[in-house]
């Protein structure tokens, strides 16, 4: 059984190696300017730390299905520490984008250090424990922007990765002394064919195509919000700063700490039930949201009720695929969180476009749409 100790652990070493994904996004024109950086070859260090998430998730996370975690963790944890080592001292914009691909490659270890903590679980505590994995998963990602947007005021932008650098390298020198040694999964298969199974899975497996939608559109609605809010923010009547608007992800936080409740609703069995009520809640979210201009206390409960629907599905989905196969969970995992990057991505880049056509509204119809096909889809496979 897992101590609350090293339960919290791994919640704290997912949060802080998801949160160099979203590290730079308050960075960019610190660093464009630092480095002499066109806009567009500034605006590609995001694009190149997301594809290579992207495909960290497909070829590295199935690794944890023939491994042994625990050294595969510690070393992906050294490689992300070296690479961010790179970020911090690169002095042109190649060796920034080349170390920029690689922290979002190796920040998958998040998806490994998932799959290891529901493989330790007992199964009737397993919701419970990929619950509070996954909400330090979910602060980091909202706490990113604003813990680098308030290091870089401190020092300078390559503090922001230094200091992570060495938060990753603590890191992986106490989980390599607290994780259980664990020989090598059963599974022999050679890197080829696990990719290959990591596909055919979803062939197989029906639930976990369906989850995999379901993660797609919560996060493309998630993007939605969080990739746009700041728009309206900035301008009348609020006109607030960046460090304002960072501090926004802190009432984010909230949300996902309530949505642990999910985990332990899924181990009572009542994972169908949680998905519909939060989904209803996720489509709710945008009535409220749709107000932010008029009032901030509409998008105060507007960001907490779209990160807990949001949470409580993405654990609701993790926990039931897991069960499917034990034996693969970093596939499953893995092959999951692909879609999730696309629902990502998708959300992102249709809430800007969407703003600058049609303004606020529009992107709450967005979000909305989103919502309500989630919504849609689940009734559709009850």
């Amino acid at each position: 059984m897992l101590s609350r100790g090293v339960v919290l652990l791994f919640a704290v070493a997912c949060g802080a190696a998801v949160a160099n994904v979203y590290f730079s996004q308050p960075l960019l024109v610190t660093m464009g300017d630092d480095l002499a950086m066109s806009p567009a070859l500034v605006g590609s260090v995001v694009t190149l730390t997301h594809v290579g998430y992207g495909l960290g998730l497909f070829f590295l996370v199935p690794l944890g299905d023939v491994a042994d975690r625990r050294r595969l963790v510690v070393g992906q944890l050294l490689l992300l520490m070296a690479a961010l080592v790179v970020v911090s001292a690169a002095h042109t914009a190649a060796l920034l984008l080349a170390g920029m691909a690689a922290t979002g490659l190796l920040a998958v270890v998040t998806q490994t250090l998932v799959a290891y903590a529901a493989s330790l679980a007992p199964s009737a505590e397993r919701g419970r424990v990929v619950g509070t994995v996954t909400s330090g998963v979910v602060i980091g990602i909202l706490l990113a922007r604003t813990a680098s947007g308030l290091i870089a005021d401190l020092a300078d932008w390559r503090a922001v990765y230094l200091a992570s650098a060495v938060l990753t390298a603590l890191l992986a020198l106490v989980l390599y002394r607290v994780l259980p040694r664990h020989g090598t999964p059963p599974e022999t298969l050679r890197y080829g064919q696990l990719l290959r199974s990591t596909v055919t899975l979803f062939v197989r497996e029906r639930l976990l195509l369906h989850r995999a939608l379901f993660g797609l559109l919560i996060f493309a609605a998630f993007s939605t919000l969080w990739s746009s809010v700041a728009l309206p923010l900035s301008e009348a009547p609020y006109f607030l700063s960046h460090g304002a608007i960072g501090a926004l992800g802190l009432i984010g936080v909230a949300g996902a700490l309530a949505a642990t409740v999910a985990g332990r609703l899924n181990d009572r069995g009542l994972s169908r039930r949680t998905t519909g009520v939060a989904l209803a809640l996720l489509a709710a979210s945008w009535l409220a949201l749709a107000f932010t201009r008029e009032s901030l206390w509409a998008l105060v409960a507007g960001v907490v009720v779209l990160d807990l629907a949001v949470q409580a599905v993405h654990v609701t989905n993790q926990t039931l695929i897991y069960a499917l196969r034990p034996e693969a969970g970093s596939r499953l995992i893995g092959g999951y969180m692909v879609f999730y990057s696309v629902g990502s991505a998708t959300g992102a880049i249709a809430a800007t476009s969407v703003y600058a056509a049609a303004g606020w509204g529009a992107v709450c119809a967005l979000g909305a749409a989103f919502s309500c096909l989630g919504l849609a889809l689940w009734a559709c496979t009850r």
